[in-house]
């Protein structure tokens, strides 16, 4: 049974086990997850919420904080003031963000939400600007780590007069500045151990890593590949690694130069970050005459959108939500306990959502 011929209490059962699993569901995803409209969603959220089994907020739902009919979380008194910046308010990050507030309600924390764009001196002009004033008591950071700056950056962070939280980020080596430095991050490195051990299962003895340049996430799995080569048992596995610059609708030149080079290397799947890059390799592989997956297998790595590819992409899905929220929960402890704890440097482990691209293989043609 397809997800868009569900009845209505298996669409909510479905509905409150991605709840269970990440504290917050967004209608549209989950209309778009499901295969029907929106206005179904929210007739099931309604029914739910009437069983005191979730809180309706808008454009979603959350686990109610105390029971009640249809009724809203209560927000605990404000504690704490705490800023937020982000280097995108769009995917990947508001499900980062929806935790964190979720968290917050609950613990009686006041987010200040900024957005930035990915480059260290917007980073330090949105940071500076929560702390100006002394208006927060604590930061939750997304900066930009990637370039030759990045030293100064975490040095700059580390004698800022407030405790910090990295999100999704983490320095590479402990410095003094960095000491007290906090952060909770995916476990990417994890994920790409995860993919690869799907892919085995599935008969796949030669598979190709393909990731986007500029990317903290692409820049961990490939460290994540390099770090593979001495181990056995991935290693004889993951044979090829190449990073591709894809435009907003894809670079079919680049993407078939790939291919092909894959095909020479007689690899039959591929693990891709990110799922805009392997929707593109994907439709560039069918204008190549290669199905998926019975000639070329595909693992995505984020799952923001790969479920709407055809085939559905099987996918590592980060787990977004819950790093929003314990970046709140470390940040809380931080502000009541001060030194008195260790810093606190934390790993969550991503999930593999198989769909119908990583079936069991046969040799590329």
């Amino acid at each position: 049974m397809t997800a868009g011929r569900l009845f209505g209490t298996q669409r909510q059962e479905r509905l409150l086990a991605a709840l269970r699993l990440t504290g917050a569901v967004r209608v549209r995803d989950l209309a778009r997850e499901f295969g029907v409209s929106e206005l179904t969603i929210r007739r099931d959220i309604a029914a739910l919420a009437q069983r005191g089994l979730v809180s309706k907020v808008h454009g979603g739902a959350v686990l109610p904080v105390r029971g009640g009919p249809d009724r809203q979380p209560r927000r605990a008194p404000t504690r704490f003031t705490v800023g937020m910046v982000v280097p995108s308010l769009d995917f990947y990050w508001p499900s980062i963000v929806g935790g964190a507030r979720a968290a917050a309600a609950a613990l009686g924390v006041d987010i200040r939400l900024r957005g930035s764009s990915y480059d260290p001196e917007e980073d330090r002009r949105q940071i500076s600007l929560l702390i100006a004033g002394h208006q927060v008591q604590g930061l939750l950071l997304a900066p930009s780590l990637e370039d030759d700056r990045a030293e100064d950056m975490l040095d700059w962070i580390g004698h800022l007069q407030v405790p910090t939280v990295l999100v999704e980020r983490q320095p590479r080596r402990w410095t003094p500045a960095t000491r007290q430095i906090e952060w909770v991050r995916s476990d990417h490195a994890l994920g790409l151990e995860i993919a690869v051990h799907h892919l085995r299962r599935q008969g796949h003895r030669r598979v190709g890593l393909v990731v986007a340049p500029g990317s903290p996430t692409s820049a961990h799995l490939l460290r994540a590949g390099q770090a593979a080569t001495a181990d056995p048992a991935v290693s004889e596995v993951l044979v090829l690694a190449e990073r591709v610059t894809l435009g907003p609708t894809g670079d079919r030149d680049a993407v078939g130069r790939l291919v092909r080079r894959f095909r020479h290397a007689g690899i039959t799947a591929l693990i891709i970050h990110s799922d805009s890059h392997a929707m593109a390799i994907a439709q560039v592989c069918a204008e190549h005459g290669l199905t998926i997956p019975d000639d070329l297998a595909i693992v995505s790595y984020d799952d923001e959108v790969a479920h709407l590819a055809d085939p559905a992409l099987t996918a590592i899905r980060p787990p977004k939500s819950h790093v929003g929220r314990l970046a709140v929960e470390l940040m809380v402890s931080r502000l009541l306990d001060g030194e008195r704890r260790p810093a606190y440097r934390v790993l969550l482990a991503p999930e593999l959502v198989v769909r119908d691209s990583s079936r069991p293989c046969s040799p590329l043609r």
